[in-house]
């Protein structure tokens, strides 16, 4: 599974932060889907090999402006470029009311059908979107209602054991395929091959939580005990989120390494910068400051994502980033 950061900033953009967005996919597929839309989403998609034609489905976390504002334009130009299939936006009720009203005021007609699964309070299946995912909604605690999505992969399919087909002699071709199907096969000397032998091992299949803006990381429990990575908001350092108060809200860089530590998470990326927060370890507060405060109670595979980040994981469940080569 693989995902890169199109947005990591709070709020509004900086030099080098866009605000939120992220798109995921399978490794090596073309198809992909997008969580949140910030505004300037699309103009960081062209910084990738990402197609408008191959996105999937939009998964909104909350209506919140930079989460959202981005959609006008990104729907619009997936129309000009020249898409017909449909397209899901996952989201709150408002999201479908806010894209509706923008195609009245502005005269937008899509050359493709946007189909829409509200979600809200009452956490609706996803089980009909027909994506490279099993997509699950968990609902968090915002000033608006927020949800995190569960990305599981799908449809895991059985590998041979090449090496050792060769090794016995049984000549690559349709039993091959009959093989990988779990059939046994009979060979032109009259030997029975027996699917079970030549089959590896499936992995367990990888899972991916992508979470909107949060001030309750616990909420998460139940889902993030079985995932392999959590992307979360991490806003502020404790002291400014102190300072800030009036929650719900955001979350801090200590409260959610915590989380992650307790439930023994092995992977943690840390995203949705305040933009008070400098890149430069001289600056003050420093986006190093959030890093630091979240290694004091967390020991395990911590990133802070950049804009473009690329990560890759493998089937052993490690999370790796990766060079940005165009994704």
């Amino acid at each position: 599974m693989e995902i890169v950061f199109l947005g990591t900033s709070a709020g509004m953009p900086t030099k080098n932060r866009n605000v939120s967005g992220l798109a995921i996919r399978r490794a090596n597929s073309k198809q992909w889907c997008l969580v949140d839309c910030g505004e300037g989403t699309q103009h960081q998609l062209l910084h990738t090999k990402l197609s408008l034609a191959r996105l999937q489905a939009i998964f909104i976390t909350h209506v919140h402006g930079d989460h959202c504002y981005g959609l006008p334009g990104l729907l619009a130009s997936a129309a000009m470029s020249g898409r017909t299939e449909p397209l899901w936006i996952v989201g709150p009720t408002a999201i479908q009311t806010f894209i509706e009203v923008m195609q009245t005021a502005t005269d937008l007609h899509l050359s493709y059908e946007l189909k829409y699964k509200p979600i809200d309070d009452d956490i609706c299946s996803l089980e009909d979107l027909a994506i490279e995912f099993d997509v699950e909604a968990i609902e968090l605690s915002h000033r608006v209602p927020a949800f995190a999505y569960s990305f599981n992969e799908n449809r895991l399919s059985n590998k041979l054991d090449t090496d050792k087909l060769a090794q016995h002699k049984v000549a690559r071709g349709k039993l091959w395929g009959e093989l990988q199907q779990g059939l046994n096969v009979q060979l032109d000397d009259g030997r029975i091959v027996y699917a079970q032998d030549y089959l590896l091992p499936l992995h367990n299949p990888r899972k991916i939580i992508v979470s909107g803006d949060n001030d309750d990381p616990t909420l998460l429990t139940q889902a993030a005990k079985t995932a392999n990575v959590l992307v979360h908001e991490a806003t502020y350092t404790e002291d400014i989120a102190i300072k800030v108060g009036a929650g719900p809200q955001h979350s801090y860089a200590k409260l959610v390494a915590q989380f992650a530590h307790n439930i023994g998470l092995d992977n943690l990326v840390l995203t949705h910068f305040s933009p008070r927060y400098q890149n430069s370890i001289h600056s003050s507060p420093s986006i190093f400051d959030i890093e630091n405060e979240a290694r004091t109670v967390y020991s395990n595979n911590l990133f802070l994502a950049n804009d473009l980040d690329c990560y890759s994981l493998n089937k052993q469940g490690r999370l790796t980033k990766t060079a940005n080569k165009g994704y």
